[in-house]
This record gives C-alpha cells, structure tokens and sequence, in this order.
C-alpha cells in the first residue's frame, strides 16, 4: 500500500512487464524445442566422417551427417544453388549460382565438373574459365581446374528464364 504523495516507479512496471514476458517466451520455447520426438524439427550432428559402424559397438550408426566411414568424393559432393537476382537494366532477369564442394573430407578435391545445361545462354557474359557450354546439355565449371572440399565457384547470368542446372559427372 503506498502512502498518500508517494508515486509508483514506471521503470518498476516495465521490468515487471519484461519479467513476465521472458518468462512466458522461454517457457514456450523451453517446451516446443525441448520436445525430443519432434518430427517437424530432425536434428542431426556433424561428426567425423571416419566414424564407423564399429565405433558404436556394431549397431545401426546415428542419424549424423557424416556417417559411413571414410566420405568418398562422387557427384553428389557438388551441388548447384540458384537464386534470381536484380535484373539487368532492360528488363532481362538475372540469376546468380554457386556451385559448391560440400565433402568435409580432405580426399574430396573434385575437378571436370560438368553441369548438364541444355542449350544454355546468357545475355550478360560469364567468365569462360568459371563455367562455358561446352555441347548441347554439357557445361564445364571452373575450366575443368580443382574445387577443393567447402570451396565455391559462382557466376551470374541473364536469361529470360531459369535454366535447370544438374550436376552430370565429376573426376575424382
């Protein structure tokens, strides 16, 4: 009970305010991310990629990236991202992609990369040592050189539309 004259604090009620919505956030995040048999939300660690299924006493290996022994270099390392980007002053749209080398492993240097590319063009030029059409559905990233395990290459090009760009065959 205050006395007669005597005035409440405002920054008494905002911190009352803000203790009560904390408390109410980390409860509802406490619940939905503590929820171990989430469906909607998989969890998967990242691991050595030499751990094998003898590591874990011969049973079935967690659900882990990086799970299998030794990670092998094969065309599924390299994947290809695609997004629109500003177009060009006439009008013409643009897209940006990175093809990337997502092996973890030092063993995965991945070179002669080829993307099937259909009769891929563009209205703005592309470095032809970064990526070039070499044949009808045949194009050649990086000049054919190296990308090493986590490297990226990227490029833009200008086309009235998206091109559907598909890893095709890689060297190992």
């Amino acid at each position: 009970m205050r006395n007669k004259g005597e005035t409440q604090h405002p920054t008494a009620y905002m911190l009352c305010a803000f203790a009560l919505i904390f408390t109410a956030v980390v409860g509802i995040y406490g619940i939905v991310f503590s929820n171990e048999n989430n469906v909607a939300m998989p969890r998967r660690l990242l691991i050595s990629p030499n751990i094998t299924a003898q590591d874990y006493g011969g049973g079935d290996l967690p659900d882990r990236i990086g799970m299998g022994g030794e990670m092998h270099c094969s065309k599924d390392s390299i994947l290809v991202f695609q997004g629109q980007t500003t177009p060009l002053p006439n009008g013409i749209p643009t897209y940006t992609v990175d093809v990337e080398n997502v092996c973890i492993s030092d063993s995965c240097t991945i070179s002669d990369i080829h993307l099937s590319c259909s009769w891929f063009s563009s209205a703005r030029t592309i470095n032809p040592a970064v990526f070039r059409r070499l044949d009808y559905d045949d194009c050649l990233v990086n000049d054919g050189q190296p990308l090493y395990p986590g490297q990226t290459v990227s490029f833009q090009y200008a086309e009235t539309y998206k091109y559907p760009l598909a890893v095709s065959s890689v060297s190992c």
